[in-house]
Parts: structure tokens; sequence; C-alpha cells
């Protein structure tokens, strides 16, 4: 078709001028080239010879934000850590305030003035996530899965389901260990305890040697004295590290609730499972990390990103129930606020610690937490990636040779 197409062409510019005489000879040549009957040819020639309607340009919708927005727009995001449009669009007044308190957007300089500081606070999440398109990568790494279900206690111990009701006030965590091994499972490694309470969002994350009970005793040890509000229950799923006399008893010592999520049903751990990806795989990545100075550097960054999510990212909580137009049920979720604003509206705190954690808040500059946070990403990254990769390459095997033993027949 499209050699007929150009044939067409061709001959339509000499079709459109010519004599009658000169109009039968040229339809004689084009039926006998394209094999089309003379109606056809006559009627493709005739359109083809018409001039074409000029194509009207499409005309660009104007920017509404300036450049000088989209930069510093560029630049809070970055300093967020890669918050969404939603959530970024919520956060923005305080994170504003903060960069401007500690000097990182002063008026007058790097493209930052009033009227932008205006633009930043009418973006609409659409706005945003369309503005940062282009700045979105992705980790093609994968990890892998390390929890193996232990038979020890299980029938004593309370199951919760997916769609029991969330606690009223802050305190019941989902917990659950995050193994960084790199592509293998053998040998030790690190792995991080990671902590979400499910009323506020607030995160704890600790990493330790391996899944021994002492360590993760030392890190629940840690999140008690690390936490500004009391642990009052604790979820996990049904892995051994977790699903063990000591754990157990050291809960029991301190009233601690204890349940555990259904075998080989995620959802009931839905919260946990959706932070140990945009928390721990996201900062800390996939590389293995077997050395101290790699376990020393991951406990160096935890602090650092507990402070960015727990102050500065909004989280939202479903409220409902809802249909849609086409009357399809949907999910219906409230205002995003961040783990911080949800602790200060959930009424347990007194007002002496509400002003210790509020002036921690203003202590705190997240362009400077951006720059720590990449620095010991570097540093992780250069003490482990080259190991990493060099175990990955002795663990490819080559695929087997299918033609052995196969007789050919001999061509001669």
């Amino acid at each position: 078709m499209a050699s007929r197409a150009e044939i067409t062409a061709k001959y339509a510019r000499a079709y459109r001028g010519a004599a009658k005489k000169d109009k039968g000879r040229l339809l004689d040549e084009v039926v006998a080239v394209t094999g089309w009957s003379r109606d056809n040819a006559r009627r493709r020639l005739v359109t083809a010879a018409k001039p074409r309607p000029a194509t009207p340009r499409r005309r660009h919708r104007p920017r509404k934000y300036s450049l000088d927005a989209l930069k510093v727009l560029q630049r809070v995001w970055a300093f967020s850590g890669g918050e969404c449009g939603k959530y970024l669009a919520a956060s923005m007044p305080v994170l504003l305030d903060a960069l401007e308190r500690h000097g990182e957007l002063v008026a007058g300089k790097a493209r930052y003035s009033p009227e932008v500081r205006d633009e930043l606070l009418a973006m609409s999440p659409a706005t945003i996530d369309r503005y940062l398109a282009p700045a979105r990568a992705r980790d093609p790494l994968r990890g892998k899965s390390t929890t193996k279900p232990s038979p020890l206690l299980r029938t004593s111990i309370k199951i919760r389901k997916a769609g029991d009701e969330v606690e009223d006030t802050p305190g019941f965590f989902e917990g659950d260990t995050v193994a960084h091994c790199g592509p293998t499972l053998k040998g030790e490694f690190a792995r991080t305890v990671n902590l979400t309470d499910m009323r506020t969002g607030w995160v704890f994350t600790r990493s330790m040697r391996n899944n021994a009970h002492v360590h993760v005793l030392a890190a629940l040890d840690h999140a008690v004295e690390g936490l500004p509000f009391e642990i009052t229950g604790l979820d996990f799923d049904n892995g051994s590290e977790f699903i063990n006399h000591d754990v157990i008893g050291w809960a029991a010592q301190r009233k601690i609730f204890f349940t555990r999520d259904r075998p080989y049903k995620k959802n009931d751990q839905a919260t946990i499972e959706s932070k140990n990806n945009h928390l721990v795989r996201r900062y800390a990545f996939y590389w293995r990390y077997d050395t101290p100075e790699a376990l020393a550097l991951l406990n160096q960054l935890w602090p650092l990103v507990n402070d960015r999510l727990n102050y500065f990212t909004p989280t939202k909580k479903p409220v409902g129930w809802a249909t849609d137009t086409a009357g399809r049920r949907k999910r219906v979720y409230d205002q995003p606020r961040t783990p911080f604003d949800w602790l200060m509206a959930a009424g347990v705190l007194s007002p002496a610690q509400e002003a210790e954690l509020t002036a921690r808040r203003d202590a705190l500059n997240p362009a400077d937490l951006a720059r720590r946070i990449t620095s010991l990403q570097d540093r992780l990254t250069g003490l482990a990636r080259e190991a990493t990769l060099a175990l990955q390459t002795s663990l490819d095997k080559p695929l087997p040779d299918t033609a052995r033993g196969v007789k050919l027949r001999d061509a001669s």
C-alpha cells in the first residue's frame, strides 16, 4: 500500500493539469502498475490531486507557573526525599518554613522569592507530579524474602487479620525484618528491624548483625527507648526471629500485646510490607551488607531517615468506602498528614512532650537531612556494590548444552 500511495502521488501531479486524452493514458498506466480498477484509480488520483488543507498547529497551553517555581520545586522535592504530589502538596508549608528557617531558601537568591513561595503553595498534587515527572527514576534491583514459618508457639498467639479494626490510640506496631543479603541467602548478613505504628504511621528502624534473638531483643529495646510514646502492641509475621520464647517473654514482661498474621497472607501486614519497600529498600538499596562497617553506616542512616519520614513526610489513612460514578466500590481516604501531626492530634502526649517534639521538628533542617542521607548512601554503595556484583557474577550459571548427546545426520 505504501508503494501504491507513492505511485498515486506521483501520477496525481501530472493528472491534475493534463488534457482528457492524457488523463486516459495516465489512468491506463496506474491501473497496469497497481492492479486497481479504472474507477478506483480515477477516484484516488482525483483525491490525491486536491490540495490538502493546512493542518492547524496545536496551541500549547502556556505554563501556569514560572520557571523559577519549577526549579525551586525540584529542590524542595529532592530535600523531601522524592515525595509524590499528594504528599508534597500537603507537606509544602512545613518544608518551606523549615528550609527558610535554616537558610536553605532565601528570598532573592537561587530563584526563590515570596512570589515563588505563593506559587509553590498554590500548586495542585497533579501539577506537582507533572512538573516532576522527568526527575523520577526507579531502582532495578530486587530483594529476596527470608520469612520462614516458625511452628514454635504459633497456636498460642492470637491471629490478626487484614480486616481487623485499627486501634484508636497510638502504640500498636506492625513489625518485620528486611534481609540485606544481596543475591544469595548464604552466609551471615545484616538485617533491619522495621516498626510502624498503625494509628499515626510513626516509624522506627534499626539494623542488626543477624536474626539471633539477642540482636532482635536489642533492637526492640532501642525501639522502646527511642519512641516518643509507649508500645502497647506488636504484630509480626510467622518468622522464627519473632515467634520464640525470648521475644514473647520480653513482650509479656512489658505487658505488650502480641499478635501474628496468617501464614502466606501478606495483606494482613500491608502497612509494614509497604514500608519495607519505600523505607528500607529505597534508602538502603539491595546491596549485600555483611561487614561491621556496613552495619555501622546503616545505623547512622536510619535515625536520619526516620526523622524525615516522621516529621516531614505525610501519610493518609482509609476512613471508609464509597462508590464512584459507575457504581464501583472505592476506598475513601482522609487528608494527608505527617506522623508528627497525627501524633499531636491523638492527645496521648503531655504538654511537655508536645513542646519537646515540636522543638525537635523545628530544629531539623530538611536540606541537611537530605545531604547527610545521600552521603551515607554513597558510602554504603561504595562499600558493598563491587562485592555484591562480584557475588552475583559467581552465582550466574551458564545454560546447559542442549545439543550434547544428540546425533546429527552427516551432511555428506
